[in-house]
């Protein structure tokens, strides 16, 4: 799945690697790997690319 985060969008367009209680590790394309908590974020899905 592709996501951005709004509150960072200069980290770039990001593929979510693993969900595993609501703990998201996602690869942005500017930042790198990241892991972050879904109770203190809403990631955006990103259709169009």
């Amino acid at each position: 799945m592709l996501v951005r985060n709004p509150d960072k969008p200069e980290w770039g367009l990001g593929q979510v690697q693993s969900n595993i209680n609501g703990k998201i590790t996602v690869n942005f394309e500017n930042m790198g790997k990241m892991t972050l908590e879904s109770a203190k974020i809403a990631l955006l899905q990103q259709f169009d690319v």
